[in-house]
């Protein structure tokens, strides 16, 4: 699969480079040539959902906050905000979120057991608007496929872009992906209540973007994709 996310250079204030050098080692996750035990890393056995892209980490660490009985396990590239949310981990005093600075296709790839995930978030993923570059859109099979093998059976993915024609796509590639099933048949879903709008969300919505999410489940006769 092309890679699906380009590494920007964005400035990190002084608080996230001290929080991304001296806080990332103690939430952080090394990246491995082998699958994780989610119960070593959270150490208890609760249901873990990863986000693929957690962008600044505001959103994350919120809902991890509000449901300490899950386990987040985020991961990203953008420095900046790798940073932002080890710091937020430690400000929350948070306990049930990881960290994977890494691509995440070869996290999913490589260090996911097949069946072991509770859900998926990817909020706002790059949309590469452009024809030519929609071959590095991250919501596309067979990675879709993939999505799916790793999850439990009734496990989720939920997507939600600003990306009008993004959505549209993502809508097509996750119906025609076996083993995931439309939540909401008409099409599109309603925003889940417990998803906290963001600040790249806010903008979109000034901008007069539609925002369209996707909420599709595994079906639970599938044990795998």
């Amino acid at each position: 699969m092309n890679r699906t996310y380009v590494l920007r250079s964005g400035r990190m204030t002084d608080a996230q480079r001290r929080s991304y050098e001296t806080l990332l080692p103690q939430y952080s996750v090394p990246f491995e040539e082998k699958t994780l035990d989610f119960s070593r890393v959270f150490r208890n056995n609760n249901p873990t959902i990863i986000e693929i892209g957690f962008g600044m980490g505001i959103a994350t660490a919120q809902i991890a906050e509000e449901n300490p009985h899950i386990n987040y396990l985020g991961i990203e590239v953008h420095k900046p905000g790798v940073g932002k949310l080890a710091g937020e981990i430690e400000r929350r005093q948070l306990r049930n979120i990881r960290i994977i600075e890494h691509d995440a296709v070869e996290v999913v790839e490589t260090m996911v057991n097949a069946g072991s995930v509770d859900g998926f978030h990817i909020f706002f993923p790059d949309p590469w608007r452009k024809k030519r570059h929609h071959k590095r859109r991250l919501i596309q099979k067979p990675f879709t496929s993939e999505l799916a093998a790793k999850l439990k059976p009734d496990g989720y993915v939920y997507m939600v872009t600003d990306w009008a024609e993004y959505g549209d796509w993502a809508l097509a590639e996750l119906s025609a992906t076996p083993a995931l099933i439309n939540a909401y048949p008409s099409g599109f879903a309603e925003p889940q209540p417990w998803r906290p709008r963001t600040k790249f969300e806010e903008k979109g919505l000034l901008q007069n973007r539609e925002i369209r999410e996707l909420f599709f489940k595994k079906e639970t006769r599938f044990t795998s994709a």
